[in-house]
């Protein structure tokens, strides 16, 4: 049986009568920019995620942009970010003229190591980029307190982990901003782009409103020069349908996880990531040989609410690629996120050395990485397929 890395229609079909409603109420009133579904949908992400401020915005990628503009980072500033993410977390620093330095990661957790980023801290740095990648938190302690101390601005780029928990709190809340994606493949996916930009602090909320529509306030007026971000009103009305279903969704993810640890976790040389080898590659290393380990399952730390974006193993030993060809030959949908770390990356090239040193842990799991389906309409009989195939490879 063929079974796809993702399936959005598993999903979306079900809701078809509610979202076809949400069109038609859009349709007659007209507002497609602005509407009164935006502010629904913005109060409603603010009170699952428990913020003051929510702003929706055209995408996840706009959400950074809009959140660097709103903290004045210019031309020349130094922004650290982990090189093992999607490429907009530096794509939004160059793109105003800044600097992204590029920090290495934890092998186990995937994000940014905080002790690397002290590092690179210069009489330039200027903000700090967290990614909560695959759907579980980074460190966000040791981060704020490494922010606190240098007098940085805190970006959390929470692209993939909606409504995830850092020791009770979420994702996003702990920052000067954080942002959001709603791009189709995420656990709260829409039918386009879009994304959401959340702050507790009424300043800055009301700065980046004005800059989400062009600086200018009132309409006409413009006091800086902003952006077109807005995201549209029936982005907005669709997906606060599929907002009310989303506490399933992630108990779905979670229990497709689970089932993936326990059954995995039986096969010869599979083992689980150990977090007590957070930040310590050499450490998981030792373990890892005395093991005698072929895959590495991912793991949610006991103080995360891990909500699964990405169910992501690390292959050693050089066989990821054969692993990932046996898969699809067997109709197994997988992929690999990320196969080029940013500082690797060919527009980043003439960044100056100390943007692009010291990212060896990023540049080996860039190489082991393989993610698996994981969404929460997978099926019984369809998780035992991939289960099956991984241990006829391992066989």
């Amino acid at each position: 049986m063929p079974v796809p890395l993702l399936d959005v229609n598993a999903q979306n079909l079900p809701l078809e009568s509610e979202l076809q409603a949400a069109f038609t109420q859009v349709l007659h009133h007209g507002r497609f920019i602005m509407g009164p579904e935006m502010e629904t949908f913005e109060k409603e992400v603010a009170e699952m995620v428990g913020v003051k401020h929510a702003l929706s915005v055209s995408s996840g990628t706009d959400a950074l942009l809009l959140a660097l503009m709103a903290l004045d980072i210019k031309a020349g500033d130094e922004v650290l970010c982990p090189a093992f993410t999607f490429f907009a977390t530096a794509g939004a620093v160059s793109r105003l003229g800044a600097v992204p330095v590029f920090t290495d990661v934890c092998p186990i957790c995937f994000n940014l190591d905080v002790n690397d980023a002290r590092k690179k801290i210069t009489e330039k740095t200027r903000a700090i980029i967290p990614v909560h990648l695959f759907g579980q938190c980074a460190d966000m302690i040791p981060i704020l307190a490494l922010a606190k101390e240098h007098g940085l601005k805190v970006i959390e780029d929470a692209a993939q982990s909606i409504g995830a928990k850092y020791r009770g709190t979420s994702s996003g809340t702990m920052g000067d901003f954080g942002t959001y994606s709603f791009f189709p493949s995420k656990n709260l996916g829409g039918f386009g782009d879009g994304g959401m930009l959340v702050t507790n602090d009424d300043a800055l909320a009301e700065y980046a409103r004005v800059l989400r529509v062009h600086g200018g306030k009132p309409k006409y007026y413009h006091h800086y020069v902003g952006g077109n971000f807005r995201m549209d009103t029936l982005q907005c009305a669709l997906l606060s349908v599929k907002l009310k279903r989303y506490a399933q969704y992630t108990a779905d993810r979670q229990r497709n996880a689970a089932h993936y640890i326990e059954a995995l976790s039986k096969l010869p040389g599979v083992v689980q990531a150990d977090p007590t080898h957070c930040k310590c590659v050499s450490t998981q290393d030792t373990w890892l040989s005395a093991q005698h380990a072929k895959i590495v399952l991912p793991v949610s730390y006991a103080h995360n609410e891990h909500i699964w974006n990405q169910f992501t193993i690390r292959v050693l030993g050089g066989q990821r690629d054969s692993l990932r060809d046996h898969l699809v030959a067997k109709k197994i949908g997988c992929d690999i996120y990320y196969p080029v770390t940013l500082d690797q990356q060919k527009c980043f090239a003439d960044l100056p050395a100390a943007s692009l040193s010291g990212c060896e842990v990023s540049h080996r799991v860039a190489g082991e990485v393989l993610s698996i389906p994981i969404y929460g309409e997978l099926t019984e009989t369809q998780r035992e397929e991939v289960i099956a195939a991984i241990g006829e490879w391992l066989a």
